[in-house]
């Protein structure tokens, strides 16, 4: 109770305090359970994400909060200025993933230097956390971004999600599920011919085809490098 005292109390003091703080409430939840090191460094992982997230956002000129953190949730920013076009909001949103596996990478060569399981388990779960985000369903990363192609691919996400939560058992999917369902709706309440939404979604088709590029080969990328590190870990019986 203290600590979110403190922590109400450091939101006076700006955006870096109550990221800094939030950053250190998660590293010592997650602590508890997977001890320090590991802590620090997943925490940063999900940092570097969420500020690729910020940067991006910053660089389109929308105003945006600084990253907070919620322990075994995650992160997120407030974007406090709303894209105006679905690129302005893809941008944004693919920033995250390539910020965090850019992160993950240097966790990788970081094991391979230092013959560290440590940092490659970092890896592993960066890795992971990135192509987790990459699940074509809306609030998720992937969403954001397969909404330039279309928001009807959020549809392919549902029944990966459903595999993901029959597999874990994980609350969160549960709280992402109640999330994307409002979104998922949406999909059939639109209509395309209103001026409002054809100016939000209009854009080159080659600008689609090129996000449909990166998406499917950052995807691939994490996909294959999350298997690899896997099959490297050491085995728990």
């Amino acid at each position: 109770m203290k600590t979110l005292l403190l922590l109400l109390s450091a939101g006076k003091l700006g955006k870096a305090a109550v990221t800094a703080g939030t950053m250190l409430l998660s590293m010592g939840a997650y602590a508890l359970v997977f001890g320090w090191w590991y802590a620090v460094g997943f925490v940063l992982l999900i940092f570097g994400h969420e500020m690729g997230h910020y940067l991006a956002a910053k660089q389109r000129g929308l105003n945006v909060g600084a990253p907070t953190f919620i322990p075994f949730v995650g992160a997120w920013i407030q974007l406090k200025d709303q894209p105006m076009n679905v690129e302005t909001e893809a941008y944004v949103g693919i920033a995250g993933p390539v910020a965090g596996t850019i992160a993950a990478g240097g966790c990788y060569y970081a094991a391979q230097y230092f013959d560290s399981q440590l940092l490659l388990a970092l890896a592993y779960s960066g890795f992971m956390i990135n192509l987790f985000n990459l699940i074509p369903l809306s609030p998720l990363d992937g969403g954001r971004i397969t909404a330039i192609i279309s928001p009807k691919l959020w549809w392919v996400g549902v029944p990966i999600l459903l595999a993901l939560f029959i597999n874990t058992q994980s609350p969160m999917l549960l709280l992402i599920a109640v999330l994307a369902a409002p979104h998922l709706l949406s999909t059939f309440r639109r209509n395309e011919q209103d001026p409002a939404y054809a100016r939000y979604y209009d854009t080159p088709l080659a600008t689609r085809f090129s996000y449909a590029a990166y998406y499917l080969g950052l995807a691939a990328f994490l996909s294959v490098m999350s298997y690899e590190l896997h099959q490297m870990l050491p085995r728990t019986h």
